[in-house]
């Protein structure tokens, strides 16, 4: 999830603008089956005959995730901007609502969220090396900072892109053109862009970020760029010597929002070179071994013996995100509580789940804060949850040490009372867990 649902009313995010297409709409929700999977270098020769398409935005956190993997794993694509005409008349009522990133495949189906995407794309053989890392510990570690990277950053994204407009404003109103409409008049232009940028100053603001908190969302993004500067100094990618799900999920807010947005880069490129080194690294097209990954090679860290500049941003995660996720997953259970929801996810009057739920407080870094409860994020919950629950029962005690260690346990027992799952491109409340 974006907050692409706070950025277009929501007639233009259903589709009702392009009505021509809605009997298109419920004949392609019903998305043709992928090509069937194929092993090694079989796939991927066979997959790069044909070209995907990317529908997404420079700016946004969540394509930039989808363009790191694809770029880094020379999966031939063409990149559509969401403000086209193919993107706002086909791929829209399609997926029922506007939403990004998107990916059509060569054979035509069409895909949704980030997550979904590389997997789906890992699926066909693209990945030069293991998405998942295979030791059980670093595979949860992995989905910890796909979490971390897709919910917990988000805070001091959206800070640093609106609350610095005398530095942001010319290049964030240059970047949103990839949102709108193709053709724009400048006065009809300008007032789409006020209209898109006020719902993002919202957006910035029901995360949290009001002006009496700002210096503690600055002072905790240095820190964190501080933490992850002395880690990448010895390691090429968080894991070790390539990059897994753990970069992939990092990668989207530490590019789109804070590695390219103007007031943050400079802050990253003057205190931290080497989290620019790795941006750098994350959005490279080509294939090119600079001194960090020539020195490492491409192995991972080997089980629970991680290096100690790792164990400091498991300790920072939990610092900064723990209390909000906690909040989170109560004010969830407390909100299932008094919503009953059809247990029947196939049911045709299925209740999806709203793009936010409602308001949690908590304390954060000595600060009250009360933040706005995405479902998306349990979503990302209950894969590092999956992850661990499918490990052995030595495994899960030697990953419960290390996220204990770390102050993060709660991560792996405090769940929700029902799972969110996808289905038909939309996330919706399932089964009850336990």
């Amino acid at each position: 999830m974006s907050w692409n649902s706070l950025l277009w009313p929501r007639q233009l995010r259903a589709g009702n603008k392009h009505r021509r297409f809605q009997g298109l709409s419920r004949r392609m929700r019903e998305l043709r089956m992928p090509k069937p999977q194929l092993n090694g270098a079989c796939a991927r020769e066979s997959a790069m005959t044909d070209t995907y398409t990317l529908y997404g935005m420079a700016a946004s956190l969540y394509t930039a995730r989808v363009r790191s993997y694809m770029r880094i794993n020379a999966v031939p694509f063409t990149e559509v901007k969401a403000g086209s005409e193919e993107f706002l008349g086909q791929i829209v009522p399609a997926i029922g609502r506007w939403m990004i990133p998107v990916i059509k495949t060569p054979d035509g189906a069409i895909i949704q969220d980030g997550a979904d995407i590389i997997d789906h794309l890992d699926s066909q053989g693209f990945s030069k090396h293991p998405l998942y890392p295979d030791q059980p510990a670093l595979l949860v570690i992995a989905h910890l900072f796909e979490l971390f990277g897709a919910q917990g950053l988000l805070r001091p994204a959206m800070h640093y892109r609106w609350n610095f407009d005398d530095v942001n404003l010319p290049f964030i109103r240059d970047t949103f053109r990839d949102v709108l409409p193709t053709g724009l008049p400048p006065e009809a232009e300008e007032k789409a862009f006020l209209q898109a940028s006020g719902r993002m100053r919202a957006a910035t603001l029901a995360l949290g970020a009001k002006e009496d908190v700002h210096a503690q969302i600055e002072h905790s993004y240095a820190r964190f760029l501080a933490l992850m500067n002395t880690h990448l100094d010895r390691y090429p990618f968080l894991l070790g010597g390539h990059p897994t799900l753990a970069d992939y999920g990092l990668i989207g807010a530490m590019y789109a929002h804070l590695g390219r947005d103007p007031a943050p880069l400079q802050l990253m490129q003057t205190t931290a070179p080497r989290v620019f080194r790795w941006v750098e690294r994350m959005n490279m097209a080509e294939t090119f071994v600079d001194g960090a990954q020539a020195e490492s090679g491409h192995e991972l860290f080997e089980g629970t013996a991680l290096p100690d500049s790792l164990v400091a941003l498991l300790g920072f995660i939990a610092e900064d995100y723990l209390p909000e996720i906690n909040a989170h997953i109560e004010f969830a259970n407390a909100w299932l509580d008094n919503h009953p929801i059809q247990a029947d996810i196939n049911a045709a009057n299925q209740e999806t789940a709203r793009p936010a739920m409602g308001f949690a407080s908590f304390t954060w870094r000595e600060t009250q804060i009360d933040s706005v409860v995405i479902p998306y994020r349990f979503y990302l919950l209950h894969r590092l949850q999956d992850a661990f629950d499918r490990q052995s029962a030595n495994d899960q005690a030697a990953i419960r040490e290390t996220f204990a260690a770390a102050g993060l346990e709660p991560l792996l027992t405090k769940r929700t009372k029902r799972r969110l799952v996808r289905k038909d491109s939309q996330e919706i409340w399932g089964y009850m867990v336990g």
